[in-house]
């Protein structure tokens, strides 16, 4: 049988045979095992099919590969946003001890990511979208993979042909893959949707798109037609993301290492809308994760029991390969469950969050097990207000509105906007937490239970809310903790911009200084930066046009 190779391909095969690399026969692609880390951004659990969906046909690619794969449908990530919880990933670690608790890169560290101890090992490892949002910046992958342009970030044949791009270079260098690659979708602005939530001809077309009167609205928000639209638009980019996870795996089936490949799917976090995204209520975290690996883990099976989260990733998939972490980790391998064996101590997770991508400090742990979640909120006084991205949502403007006349419905607002300092859920017959009940008499011995364990966690971890936690009945105490750490915050940020500021300027010198005096007006003048900036500033050549 003749096979057909792409001109790409042929590409980089060329190359590889006459750079005369240097192969490590050991870590052969063929001896593997392939790694592919599949992600969706902002998409809730309970969105797709397979874990329950109540809206009809939402993910028909997700749902064959659950039929082919191992769901765990108590998983849960750490952090309900994007950075500090891909960080969490690919480290083992827990943000404060990561050191990534918002939206920033760390420079120092002593610890090894993921991919950085893959690639010692011999692994070709390369990225596609969400880059800085997964890693720290001085790490160099083998492939950043990119789109031609920025307007096909979302375009189902660009994820087809960069993933075969990324596999067929890790073949030319006869080495097995670790791919990650992170789906924009359903992450605002929605399919069809602005960033002002205006509606607009969008051409990046999903194979579905819904309409409001096909939604089923979650029982934690308002049941309104403007938060049917909103919904509707989330729920046709539920499929675009869909449609992307379909073109992934027809890449790894048409390049011949379906068999050779573990494959992880999961959500960053849940939905953009408030009571998920950016909190540790259960819709927050709660996450879709799949696993697939032919010959190991039996297709169309289900983990109902065994807690597992974020943080256990990096150490399973060391487990998995058989690279030894010369540091240490907060989770734990799961590798006995993808063989069906099973694992004790899987009864809890802890979740956290530290601040928002604006750098507004509003620290919360949750410690959720089974049936239930225990949420400390060291920044609820009454006064302190949360402050996050989904207060941009419509639907948001929906809770304001209602909050007007509705008494049940301003009450809402409140817990939102303003929390209690303790929340206690009973998940399994209240799993939107609707219902707090640290009051209730009935709990308190469960209460306590949960509190004692948290603050086992908190010791055993070293996370820095400990001593608040402990002397949590002196609120002044709690209110200077929650000022120090936004005055940390605040300081990173301003030494942030002193140094984006810096960099400007160096840039525009150096652009000053390498375009030609003799250049007529509007005549392109192609400039590689080469000099020692920060990785952003030199990755792609830099087009400027003198005038």
């Amino acid at each position: 049988m003749i096979k057909k190779v792409s001109c790409r391909s042929l590409t980089v095969l060329l190359f590889a045979f006459f750079a005369g690399m240097d192969v490590d026969m050991a870590n052969a692609q063929s001896a593997g095992p392939n790694i592919l880390f599949l992600t969706v951004d902002d998409m809730s659990c309970d969105s797709i099919g397979t874990f329950g969906c109540a809206v009809p046909d939402t993910t028909p690619n997700i749902d064959r590969l659950a039929t082919e794969g191992l769901r765990f449908t108590r998983a849960h990530v750490q952090v309900g946003n994007c950075m500090p919880s891909r960080n969490v990933m690919q480290s083992g670690l827990y943000p404060h001890n990561n050191g990534v608790e918002g939206f920033y890169q760390i420079t120092e560290r002593s610890y090894k990511i993921l991919p950085e101890l893959l690639k010692d090992a011999g692994w070709f490892v390369g990225i596609k979208g969400k880059v800085p949002h997964t890693t720290p910046a001085e790490f160099e992958w083998d492939v950043v993979l990119q789109p031609d342009t920025p307007g096909n970030l979302r375009n189902r044949e660009w994820f087809y042909k960069q993933t075969v791009e990324g596999i067929e270079m890790a073949r030319a260098q006869n080495k097995p893959f670790y791919l990650v690659i992170n789906i924009v979708d359903p992450h605002t602005p929605f399919y069809g949707m602005n960033n002002r939530s205006q509606l607009i001809d969008d051409p990046l077309k999903p194979s579905k798109i819904f309409s409001p009167d096909e939604i089923t609205v979650p029982g934690f928000l308002p049941d309104t037609p403007q938060t049917r639209l909103e919904l509707a638009h989330y729920y046709s980019s539920v499929r675009r993301a869909d449609d992307c996870v379909g073109e992934v795996l027809k890449a790894l089936t048409d390049c011949e290492v379906e068999d050779n490949t573990l494959l992880m799917f999961l959500s960053d976090h849940g939905m953009p809308f408030p009571f998920a995204k950016t909190t540790v209520w259960h819709h927050g975290t709660h996450t879709p994760w799949i696993v697939r690996w032919p010959g190991v883990v039996k297709p169309g099976t289900s983990d109902d029991y065994h807690m597992i989260s974020a943080v256990d990733f990096t150490p399973t998939i060391l487990d998995v390969v058989g690279v030894q972490n010369p540091g240490k980790m907060d989770g734990r391998s799961f590798l006995p469950l993808l063989r069906n064996e099973k694992q004790g101590n899987r009864d809890y997770i802890v979740k956290v969050y530290n601040e928002n991508a604006g750098g507004h400090r509003h620290p919360m742990r949750c410690i959720q097990t089974r049936d239930f979640a225990y949420i400390f909120n060291p920044w609820s006084d009454g006064t302190n207000r949360f402050r996050t991205a989904t207060q941009g949502m419509q639907t948001y403007k929906e809770m304001i509105r209602l909050a007007e006349d509705d008494s049940k419905a301003a009450e809402r607002l409140r817990i939102f906007d303003y929390r209690d300092y303790e929340e206690f859920y009973n998940c399994r017959a209240d799993p939107d937490n609707l219902h707090n009940l640290i009051n209730v008499p009935e709990y308190s011995e469960e209460i306590e239970k949960l509190r004692q364990e948290l603050e086992r966690w908190m010791e055993r971890t070293g996370d820095h809310m400990l001593a608040v936690f402990r002397n949590r009945n002196n609120r002044e105490a709690a209110s200077s903790y929650v000022q120090a750490k936004q005055a940390e915050s605040d300081a990173r940020r301003r030494k942030k911009k002193t140094k984006a500021r810096d960099n400007i300027k160096k840039l525009k010198g150096i652009i000053k200084m390498q375009v030609p005096v003799q250049a007529r007006c509007n005549a392109p003048v192609s400039i590689t930066i080469n000099h020692n900036l920060p990785p952003k500033l030199k990755q792609q050549p830099l087009h400027k046009t003198a005038r």
